[in-house]
């Protein structure tokens, strides 16, 4: 049986961005949907996949011959097979410079791929991510905002029950598993996680012991949503610094993690300059560190850095997902304050607390209101998310609000 198709919040962005430029490429982790949103979006283009053996040496062997074969308007799929098409897809764009949406390809690893567009395809091309499901987009809520985009920000928006946040976050959002309650989860995950090893970080990166690489996903789990102390879990790990480094890195280029950078400005106090690392899957994060009960995770010694995973992500995906660069930092001093989640919007910053407990109280935006007295004007009214069903106002410029209304 076919599975269902769902919106994705990204389909007006990549038809604008179709309709004016004479390339498109669209990246995004493997299996966050890039190919079915094409091909329902696009569904009277050629569609080629480079990832077949038997394609990807026709390209390599006679990439000018290749292109011919396939002319515009067509879909070159996992291109970072086969960059070497590139500086000929440059070539026909130029030939006919005035037509939009000629080409449009997609790459699941960013190193790799974005280095040879802006290298070919500079000014030619618009480049736009796809990540996995936001909550809104699985709830069939693809154009929902963020409280702060939106004019009626003082409305409930109910999505799906608190009840069922932590099965949601344990299974995580990945199209195929949205979109297939059925699927075991545990299963998928496995299968991905194996499959990005042997493909990606082969490609990516030439790693000698998978195992190892393996327990550093799993020792890398553990420490989400932490201040991230690199020498300390090379050290654990027993492998060198810059090895370490550099796998951080293919977990980056793949869209496997978020590295999420302090913000810095001089206010007269001493900041962190640590960053902090998020999966950009809750259920990846819950595979990885081993939980397989939803109360175990809510309780658990994880329970408050997948909160807070969910709570980014969702952030993430949103702006993503609406064609932006998101301006997403977290602000901590050397005393210990720390606001979990900035968002920059137009030079004024949006603060975000997030808490694992249901009933919000004035005390959670303590932090807030200390970080509003710093900025002053630049502060906007801030949020403490919770997972819980109450939305209630916790003082001057801080709101309590559950994560189903986010």
């Amino acid at each position: 049986m076919a599975l269902r198709y769902i919106e994705r919040s990204l389909e007006p962005v990549l038809e604008k961005a179709a309709s004016e430029f004479p390339a498109v490429v669209l990246t995004g982790p493997r299996q966050s949907g890039k190919t079915t949103v094409l091909q329902h979006l696009f569904r009277n283009r050629n569609y080629v996949s480079l990832e077949p053996p038997d394609v990807r040496a026709a390209a390599l062997e006679d990439p000018r011959g290749f292109i011919d074969a396939f002319p515009p308007p067509v879909i070159f799929d996992e291109v970072q097979y086969a960059p070497v098409l590139l500086p000929y897809v440059k070539e026909k764009i130029d030939a006919n410079r005035h037509e939009a949406g000629q080409y449009i390809l997609t790459g699941s690893q960013n190193l790799l791929l974005l280095d040879k567009v802006t290298e070919s395809l500079a000014g030619r091309a618009a480049v736009l991510r796809l990540l996995p499901m936001s909550r809104r987009e699985a709830e069939g809520r693809p154009q929902a905002m963020l409280p702060w985009e939106s004019a009626e920000e003082g409305i409930r928006r109910k999505g799906t029950s608190t009840r069922q946040l932590w099965p949601d976050f344990l299974r995580g959002y990945y199209p195929e598993l949205v979109a297939n309650p059925g699927r075991d989860a545990s299963l998928w995950h496995a299968g991905y996680v194996q499959t990005y090893l042997e493909r990606d970080v082969r490609r990516i990166r030439q790693v000698g012991d998978l195992s190892q690489f393996q327990s550093f996903l799993t020792a890398l789990a553990a420490r989400s949503a932490q201040l991230l102390n690199l020498s300390d879990l090379a050290k654990d790990l027993g492998v060198a610094l810059n090895t370490v480094k550099a796998w951080l890195s293919v977990l980056e280029a793949s869209y496997q993690i978020i590295v999420l950078r302090p913000y810095f400005v001089n206010i007269g106090k001493r900041l962190v300059k640590t960053p902090k690392v998020y999966f950009i899957d809750t259920g990846t994060l819950c595979y990885l560190t081993g939980l397989k009960d939803p109360e175990h995770a809510a309780s658990g010694p994880l329970g408050g850095a997948i909160m807070e995973t969910a709570v980014l992500t969702e952030i993430i995906k949103v702006l993503t997902h609406q064609g932006l660069e998101p301006r997403v930092y977290f602000w901590r001093t050397s005393t210990g304050s720390e606001v979990d989640i900035l968002v920059e919007v137009a030079r004024e910053l949006v603060p975000i607390e997030v808490k694992l407990s249901a009933t919000p109280r004035p005390a959670m935006a303590s932090v807030i209101r200390t970080f509003q007295a710093d900025f002053g004007d630049r502060a906007l009214p801030g949020y403490v998310v919770h997972p819980g069903e109450v939305r209630l106002p916790l003082g001057p410029g801080a709101t309590a609000l559950p994560f189903s209304e986010l």
